[in-house]
């Protein structure tokens, strides 16, 4: 954090020649367990991690909004009255998609002024840790502090949801903007998608001497483009086709009659959804009941499901699955949307080392990339800097 502190400021100054008014920081997520379930008004349960954006942002006495980046090169300007979703393309409109979407949860854009923001962030690109959600949330409590607005954190987390979906493209659920605004350090997020009652649950991998470890797989993705949008519009026509308003409304025990009423493809991308829905439910009953060691077997499972029936894992997710499983972790997936990005392994601290020294072994026999391995802790959700 020291390091991205001083980057951000610095880089603040270098382009605006003057100081940040503050610093605003929020976290990445990983989902411990339940994808794609998220715009199923289903249960999610994913928790920040230590790897984090921090922005450097100030007001200005006009209403110019002015963004730049360590990550690009240009600055963007765009008048205040010009914002709008039609209006951003390209990186920009991560932040500046927020403070349009303020502007659809009471903000008067008409009597705020512009700002310039600054933005530097750890939190890997395209990896499935949701840099974008860090972005936006990091964006939103600023803009939140320095607007005035008083909204709280369940608020922003839709607003940074309104700014994915209508200003960047990508039909998002709510899951990663509660993550990183929601978040405490050793505890997960347990969220109910269709009420968005949010209850944070400890995980205890400190005591249980667990660690969870990010396989990055450098292979890339995009949720604005690709399978993201064809899943979930088989998920819609799946719960049309049952009669119901979302698959959250289905059980386990209504696969039967899904499978007679459903073409194969529509049924298992909805058999995923259903049984992942289950999956959260039982993780957080056994985390509480059991412990985290007694977890695995649910996180193997979810990622069968993904490979099978939702059909979003690729080969390098399933290598890295397999390899952690049989190095000795307790428990792997592949998280995040999909079709590249990370898989999480949940390992005794001592394997560790074992475990990636067995990844990066079988990816080099493969003769894929290098993967980027490493651990995160639970960490505490988006607020100023002090």
């Amino acid at each position: 954090m020291n390091d991205l502190i001083t980057t951000v400021t610095d880089g603040f100054t270098s382009r605006f020649d003057a100081a940040p008014a503050g610093l605003w920081s929020a976290p990445g997520r990983v989902n411990l367990i339940g994808e794609h379930t998220d715009y199923n008004d289903g249960f999610v349960f994913p928790f920040a991690i230590n790897r984090r954006t921090v922005v450097a942002l100030s007001l200005r006495d006009d209403r110019l909004l002015r963004v730049a980046s360590s990550f690009a090169a240009e600055t963007v300007e765009l008048p205040l009255d010009d914002l709008t979703p039609e209006n951003l393309a390209g990186w920009s409109a991560y932040p500046l998609g927020v403070a349009w979407a303020l502007s659809q949860f009471g903000a008067d854009l008409t009597a705020v002024p512009g700002f310039d923001v600054f933005i530097d962030s750890d939190v890997p690109i395209g990896a499935g840790l949701s840099s974008s959600a860090a972005i936006e949330s990091a964006v939103a409590v600023a803009l939140n502090d320095l607007w005035q607005l008083g909204l709280d954190r369940r608020v922003l987390a839709r607003v940074g949801q309104l700014a994915e979906n209508r200003a960047v493209g990508a039909p998002t659920g709510i899951m990663d903007q509660s993550a990183s605004l929601l978040g405490e350090a050793d505890a997960a997020v347990f969220l109910d998608c269709r009420s968005l009652e949010a209850e944070v649950i400890p995980l205890g991998f400190d005591a249980a001497g667990l660690e969870l470890l990010i396989i990055d797989t450098r292979v890339s993705h995009a949720h604005s483009t690709g399978g993201y949008a064809s899943r979930r519009a088989s998920c819609e026509l799946g719960a049309r086709m049952l009669g119901v308003t979302s698959l959250r409304d289905l059980t386990v025990d209504d696969l039967a009659r899904a499978a007679d009423v459903l073409d194969d493809e529509t049924f298992r991308r909805v058999r995923h959804v259903v049984t992942e829905n289950q999956r959260v439910l039982d993780t957080v009953r056994t985390l509480r009941a059991q412990g985290p060691t007694a977890i695995g077997d649910l996180l193997d499972a979810s990622h069968l499901s993904m490979r099978d029936d939702f059909e979003i894992s690729v080969p390098e997710l399933d290598l890295a699955v397999e390899t952690a499983r049989g190095a000795g972790a307790i428990g792997a997936r592949m998280t995040g949307g999909g079709f590249g990005g990370a898989a999480i392994a949940l390992t005794p601290s001592a394997l560790i080392p074992q475990v990636t020294a067995a990844v990066i072994a079988a990816f080099a026999a493969q003769g894929f990339g290098v993967p980027d391995l490493f651990v995160v802790r639970a960490a505490d959700g988006a607020g100023r800097q002090e």
